[in-house]
């Protein structure tokens, strides 16, 4: 029997194991969505703008492991789409992009709604494709979801004109790809293997920084017991969080920007640097020229182009993590490192990071700290972008794979919500809250409404400081308080929660913050905490822009370096 275009992509979902899809209609995608009935076994999410399907299968794809898929009809449909799929790429998470195109005679003629997206979307996507045959588009959905999945995990776009959904053509669905030109190398060298265990067998202050690599490999065990069998501290990035568990004995929790003083100065005076599944990105590192200056570095990742790029290596590993930690484990020694670990412990003495100020004021650290509480540590947090963020990351903590979903790479405010709901509709037992701020919140809070539709039983709590908050703090901090565009006026989010049809609570008071997490998770379905914070609150631990990693501030009573200016010619 024939099948039709439409016919052949959604059966081909069903075989790569897809079970939900998060969309929105248009013209050139109708043939698609009209077909969908016939396929009970896909479950199709409608959002109320076409970034929150992308970022929803981001936050689906995070939490299971499997292929986020979205969908959206042609030109302004398929362009929402486009910061959803670079905030995958940047983040390393598989999704497969289905977009819908005009019809293949009015390709080039800037026909109603047309749009090159192939050609937009070429820098931000593991590969795409313009399908312009029927009988291409099997072989190209399985080519699609194996790259999206494999090696380092990536998003890919299918641009699919109008015609080819109506087309017909016998359904022949290949077993395999054949991909000559793409290999992926798995297992880690042996003689680098070798040279990397000799320099950790020799170190004096070791210290393993885990990205998410770890978490895309499956390998925390197999980190847990190396860290363990070698007695080396360890420290994440932020997409790193979750690697390793926060309340291990080893676990020295977040470097970076606002990570904790003490982590930054374990990676200021190590001799040897262990980076797991890490790129070195800039909020990491700080100034490149200072970073790590004692240590030489082992770098293990599965993506040969991520060695080397920023930071000098002296012994490179590509490979996958899990493949290279269980070959280590083998060859490391056992070793106590007594005094080195009592210094990372007098460090966290001297430079607590996580102490909240004994106030009356309600606090956004004692909102998390006590969601935490509340939560016995077992939700899924997933956060918008800005201090709401960074918040999250430094007060909550994280002892298991996958519990902090955040925007890393690309920073994009707005992927909260969206990508919650993603969340739990991958994870639908787990406790998800989306942690975000008032100003992350606004950009994408027309999705409460696919939460009440679809009965996604998200929990939000909204930092509302009445301010761009990370921003403000810049300018607080590196441009005389001079506030320009960051003072926020915010709608009601509890009469949006209700005009949404979902409950609302308000929150001013420390007081009132646990009975009303506790309230929100007694109720069956998704549910809005207001929280009014300190509007000029900041973030910190922090490390300014242009210094190194070990030149943090600690709080507003430290002196604010300088911001580095570029010199006059």
């Amino acid at each position: 029997m024939k099948r039709t275009g439409a016919q052949i992509i959604c059966e081909g979902m069903l075989q790569e194991g897809v079970e939900v899809i998060f969309g929105f209609p248009g013209g050139a995608v109708l043939p698609l969505y009209d077909t969908l009935p016939q396929y009970p076994g896909l479950r199709h999410i409608l959002v109320r703008h076409e970034q929150g399907a992308a970022h929803a299968a981001d936050g689906y794809a995070r939490i299971t492991g499997k292929v986020g898929v979205c969908m959206a009809t042609s030109g302004p449909g398929a362009t929402n789409l486009v910061t959803g799929i670079a905030n995958a790429s940047l983040d390393s998470v598989p999704m497969v992009a289905f977009t819908g195109q005009v019809a293949r005679p009015f390709i080039g003629k800037d026909a109603f709604q047309e749009i090159d997206i192939t050609g937009i979307t070429l820098p931000i996507t593991k590969n795409n494709y313009l399908v312009l045959d029927v009988n291409d588009l099997p072989g190209i959905i399985k080519e699609a979801f194996h790259l999206a999945r494999s090696g380092r995990p990536g998003p890919v776009l299918i641009d699919v004109p109008r015609d080819v959904f109506i087309d017909q053509t016998e359904l022949n669905y290949p077993n395999r790809v054949d991909l000559p030109g793409y290999k992926i190398t798995e297992q880690g060298h042996p003689t680098q293997i070798k040279k990397a265990t000799k320099l950790i067998n020799e170190a004096k202050r070791p210290l393993i920084l885990a990205g998410r690599g770890v978490l895309l490999s499956g390998a925390h065990d197999e980190l847990r017991h190396f860290a363990e069998s070698a007695q080396v501290p360890v420290v994440t990035t932020l997409l790193g969080i979750g690697g390793f568990p926060e309340t291990h004995v080893l676990s020295y929790r977040m470097v970076g920007m606002h990570g904790m003083a003490y982590a930054n100065k374990a990676m200021d005076n190590a001799d040897l640097l262990i980076a797991v599944g890490m790129r070195f990105d800039d909020r990491v590192t700080g100034k490149i020229s200072a970073f790590a200056p004692h240590a030489h570095i082992i770098h293990i990742d599965l993506d040969p182009a991520e060695i080397g790029k920023n930071v000098r290596v002296d012994v490179p590993i590509v490979g996958d993590v899990k493949n290279v930690l269980s070959a280590m484990i083998k060859l490391v020694t056992p070793g106590e490192r007594v005094e080195w670990i009592q210094q990372l412990e007098e460090w966290r003495r001297q430079h607590p990071s996580m102490d909240i100020k004994d106030t009356e004021s309600l606090l956004p650290q004692y909102i998390l700290r006590t969601l935490y509480e509340v939560t016995g540590g077992e939700a899924v947090i997933v956060t918008g972008v800005g201090q709401n963020q960074m918040w999250a990351a430094q007060h909550y903590i994280y002892t298991k794979p996958n519990t902090l979903i955040s925007s890393g790479g690309l920073g994009t405010m707005g992927f909260g919500l969206p990508a919650a709901m993603g969340a739990k509709v991958g994870r639908p037992e787990s406790n998800v809250w989306c942690v975000d701020g008032d100003g992350s919140l606004q950009m994408t809070m027309q999705e409460l409404a696919t939460l009440v539709q679809d009965k996604i039983a998200v929990k939000i709590a909204v930092l509302n400081n009445g301010y761009l908050g990370m921003v403000r703090q810049w300018q607080e901090l590196f441009y005389g308080k001079r506030y320009v565009a960051t003072p926020l006026t915010c709608p009601d989010f509890v009469k949006i929660a209700e005009a949404y049809s979902l409950p609302g609570l308000r929150v001013t008071r420390k007081e009132e913050v646990a009975p009303a997490i506790e309230q929100a998770m007694a109720y069956n379905g998704p549910f809005l905490i207001d929280f009014t914070i300190e509007p000029e609150e900041n973030v910190f631990p922090m490390v300014p822009p242009g210094a190194s990693i070990a030149e943090f501030i600690e709080g507003p009573k430290k002196e604010v370096p300088a911001w580095p200016r570029r010199s006059t010619p």
